[in-house]
C-alpha cells in the first residue's frame, strides 16, 4: 500500500509540473482564491449581528451583578436574555437591603411561548446596526485605499507576488476572527482581510486578462472566476449560521484557514511567488484610467449594483429579528436565494453577455436589481425574502460578469494593455459598494428605517441603468481597433513556468490557445 501511495503522489506531482504551464490551472487558482476570500467575507454575516448581541447583553449582566450587593445566602438571580428570551439563574447572591438595585427574583416576566428567538429591545437592535455596518464596512475601506498601491505594484513585480500575499494575509485574518472575543479584535481582523482581499483580487483578475486576450474567451474565463467569488458568496452565509448555531462561532474560521493553507501550497508550487515578473510594456497610468467616462460608467455599474446587496448584509439580520422573530440559522440562511442566483447569473452571462451585448446585460441587471430591491421590505416572514434576494442576486450576476470583462475590453481598445491598474479600479468600485453600504446603509436603517433604506437604493438603481447605453459601442484609438477587428492577428498570451514568463503566438503549442 506504501508504494502505492507513492506511486498516487508522484503521479500528482507529475501532473502539476506538466500543466503548471496551463491557463486552465491559474484560472482554477484565482477561482479558489475568490472563493476563499469571498466565504470569509459573508461568513460573519449571519454571525457578528449575533455575536455582538450577545456580547452586549453579557456584557450589561455583568454590570448589574457587579453593582448589586451581596444578601442572604441562597437566594439567587433569575436573568432574562434580550436576545433568545430565555431564563438563566446567575448563581450570585442578591441583596434585600437596596430597593433601588434589586432585580426581582419573583417577579420575572411571563414570556411567550411563541417568541423564543425573539429579542425585546428593539432600541438596542437599532443601535447594532451602526456598529456591525462599521464592522462591516471596515473591510472595503481597507481594500478602497490599498487597491490604488496594488495595481501599478502588480505592473511592477507581476502577479505572483501580489496573490500569494493575499493569501498569506488572509489566512492570518481568519484566524484572528476565530479566535477574537470583543469587537476591537473583530474589527482590526476584518480590516486586514481588505489588504489581503485587495492583493487576490487586482492580482487574480490581472492574471486572467493577461493570459485570456481573445475577448469572448476572457468574458469566459472571467465569469468561471466570478463563480468562484459567487460559490463563496452563496455557501458563507448559511455555513456560518449553521455552524455558528450547533458548533460555535470558532469552527467556520478554522474550517476556512484548513481550505487556505490547501490554495497557498497550490500556489507556492504552481506560480512560485518567489519570481518577480514585471509586465513587458509600461501600463496606462491609474490616473488616466479613473478619467476615461466609459470605465467610470462600468466601475458605477459594479459599485451601486453591489451596494444593493451590501446594505442589505448587516441590516437584514437585525430587521428579521426585529420583525420575524428570526432564530440564528434564519439569519444566514435569508441570503441563500441571493447566492444561489448570483452563482447562476455569473455562469449564464459570462458567455452570454458577450452575444447579446454586454451594455445591455449590464442595463437590464440594474434594472432588476432596483425592483427586487424595492420588494424586500414587503416580505412578512423568511419566505416571502425568497422571491425578492433571487432576484436582486440573479441581476448583481448580470451586471459583474458583463462589466469585469467590459473593463478589459476597455483597456485594449483605448488604451495600453496592461491590466492590474484597470482591475484595481473594478475592485474599488466594489470596494466602494461594501464600504459606502453597511455604513450609510447602519446609520439610515436606524434613522429612518429598513423599508426607506431599500427604496433609496432601489431608486438610485434604477436611476443609473439608462447610462449603461454609453457603452454599446465606445470610440478607441484607431490602430487598437484595427488589431481587436483583425481575427488573423496573433494575439500573445501569458504563461507561468518554472523558466520564466514566455509569450505564445499561433506558431506555439496549439494547447494554450483552446479553451474548454
Amino acid at each position: 500500500m506504501g508504494k502505492l501511495d507513492a506511486l498516487r503522489q508522484f503521479n500528482l506531482i507529475k501532473w502539476l509540473r506538466e500543466e503548471r504551464q496551463s491557463r486552465k490551472l491559474i484560472l482554477f487558482i484565482v477561482f479558489v482564491a475568490l472563493l476563499l476570500d469571498n466565504m470569509l467575507l459573508t461568513v460573519v454575516v449571519p454571525i457578528i449581528p449575533s455575536y455582538l448581541y450577545n456580547l452586549d447583553e453579557s456584557t450589561d449582566v455583568a454590570l448589574k451583578n457587579n453593582t448589586s450587593q451581596q444578601g442572604p445566602p441562597g437566594a439567587f438571580n433569575s436573568i432574562v436574555s434580550l436576545y433568545d428570551n430565555t431564563v438563566r439563574s446567575s448563581g450570585t447572591n442578591t441583596t434585600a437591603g437596596s430597593t433601588d438595585l434589586i432585580l426581582p427574583t419573583s417577579t420575572a416576566p411571563e414570556l411567550p411561548q411563541n417568541s423564543s428567538d425573539c429579542p425585546r429591545s428593539s432600541r438596542k437592535l437599532l443601535n447594532e446596526n451602526v456598529k456591525v455596518g462599521m464592522l462591516f464596512a471596515s473591510k472595503a475601506t481597507i481594500q478602497l485605499i490599498t487597491n490604488p498601491f496594488i495595481g501599478p505594484l502588480t505592473n511592477r513585480i507581476g502577479y505572483q507576488l501580489p496573490i500569494f500575499a493575499g493569501f498569506c494575509i488572509m489566512f492570518l485574518s481568519t484566524i484572528m476572527f476565530a479566535f477574537s472575543s470583543s469587537y476591537a479584535l473583530l474589527f482590526l481582523a476584518r480590516s486586514l482581510q481588505g489588504v489581503g482581499s485587495s492583493c487576490s483580487s487586482v492580482a487574480g483578475m490581472g492574471m486572467l486578462a493577461s493570459v485570456y486576450t481573445n475577448d469572448e474567451e476572457r468574458g469566459h474565463a472571467i465569469g468561471i472566476a466570478l463563480g468562484g467569488l459567487a460559490l463563496g458568496v452563496l455557501v458563507g452565509p448559511p455555513f456560518g449560521s449553521v455552524m455558528y448555531e450547533f458548533v460555535g462561532k470558532t469552527a467556520p474560521f478554522l474550517i476556512l484557514a484548513f481550505l487556505a493553507l490547501f490554495d497557498g501550497a497550490l500556489q507556492l508550487f504552481v506560480l512560485q511567488p518567489t519570481k518577480v515578473e514585471p509586465e513587458s510594456q509600461k501600463g496606462t497610468p491609474l490616473l488616466t484610467l479613473m478619467k476615461d467616462p466609459y470605465i467610470l460608467i462600468a466601475a458605477g455599474a459594479i459599485c451601486f449594483g453591489n451596494m444593493a446587496i451590501a446594505m442589505m448584509e448587516p441590516t437584514l439580520p437585525i430587521w428579521m429579528m426585529e420583525t420575524m422573530c428570526a432564530r440564528k440559522w434564519q439569519l444566514g440562511v435569508a441570503f441563500l436565494p441571493a447566492s444561489i442566483s448570483y452563482l447562476i447569473g455569473t455562469n449564464i452571462f459570462g458567455t452570454l453577455a458577450h452575444k447579446m451585448g454586454r451594455w445591455l446585460c449590464a442595463l437590464i441587471g440594474m434594472i432588476v436589481v432596483g425592483f427586487s430591491i424595492l420588494c424586500v421590505p414587503f416580505a412578512k416572514d423568511i419566505y416571502g425574502l425568497i422571491l425578492p434576494n433571487f432576484g436582486v442576486g440573479f441581476a448583481i450576476g448580470m451586471v459583474d460578469s458583463s462589466m469585469m470583462p467590459i473593463m478589459g475590453y476597455l483597456v485594449d481598445l483605448r488604451h495600453v494593455s496592461v491590466y492590474g491598474s484597470v482591475y484595481a479600479i473594478a475592485d474599488v468600485a466594489f470596494c466602494m459598494g461594501f464600504a459606502l453600504g453597511p455604513s450609510i446603509g447602519g446609520s439610515i436603517a436606524e434613522s429612518i428605517g429598513f423599508p426607506w433604506l431599500m427604496t433609496i437604493i432601489g431608486i438610485v438603481d434604477i436611476l443609473f441603468a439608462p447610462l449603461c447605453l454609453f457603452l454599446r459601442n465606445p470610440p478607441g484609438q484607431e490602430e487598437k481597433i484595427a488589431i481587436l477587428m483583425d481575427t488573423n492577428c496573433s494575439m500573445k498570451t501569458r504563461s507561468y513556468s518554472t523558466q520564466g514568463t514566455y509569450y505564445q503566438g499561433e506558431n506555439m503549442d496549439p494547447e494554450y490557445d483552446d479553451y474548454d
